[in-house]
C-alpha cells in the first residue's frame, strides 16, 4: 500500500539529493517571496495557497515543474519562452541554474492577483 504524502518536506525527501536541492531552492524563494502564503501538498504537489492556489511546484527525473496558473505564465511569457512549457506550467531543466529571481517575481505577480481576487 502506497503511503499518502501530506508535507512539503515529506514530497522533497522523497527525490534523488541533486533534485531534492532544487526543490528546497524554489520553496525558500516562494516562502520568502510570499510569506503570507500556507503549505500544503495538492494535486499530488508541494503548494502555497493564498485566497485559492497560489503556485505549485513538482519535481521530475530531468527538471523541476512550476505551476503558477496560466495568468503567471502569460505574464512572463518573453522572460519563460526559453523554457518548455504549456498553457499553465514551465519545465527548467535540472542541468541549468534554477531561476530563482524569474520564480520570486511569478510568485509576487501570484500574490498580487490573489489578493485583488480577494477585494
Amino acid at each position: 500500500m502506497e503511503t499518502k504524502i501530506t508535507t512539503i518536506d515529506e514530497y522533497i525527501n522523497g527525490f534523488p539529493h541533486e533534485v531534492q536541492e532544487h526543490l528546497r531552492q524554489i520553496r525558500e524563494t516562494i516562502k520568502n517571496a510570499a510569506p503570507q502564503a500556507k503549505e500544503k501538498i495538492s494535486y499530488g504537489m508541494p503548494t502555497f495557497y493564498l485566497n485559492g492556489n497560489l503556485i505549485h511546484f513538482a519535481g521530475y527525473k530531468n527538471h523541476i515543474g512550476l505551476y503558477p496558473a496560466p495568468q503567471g505564465i502569460e505574464a512572463f511569457k518573453e522572460d519563460l519562452s526559453i523554457y518548455k512549457g504549456a498553457k499553465g506550467s514551465v519545465q527548467f531543466p535540472l542541468n541549468k541554474p534554477m531561476p530563482l529571481d524569474l520564480i520570486a517575481k511569478i510568485t509576487r505577480y501570484r500574490v498580487k492577483t490573489a489578493m485583488e481576487k480577494s477585494k
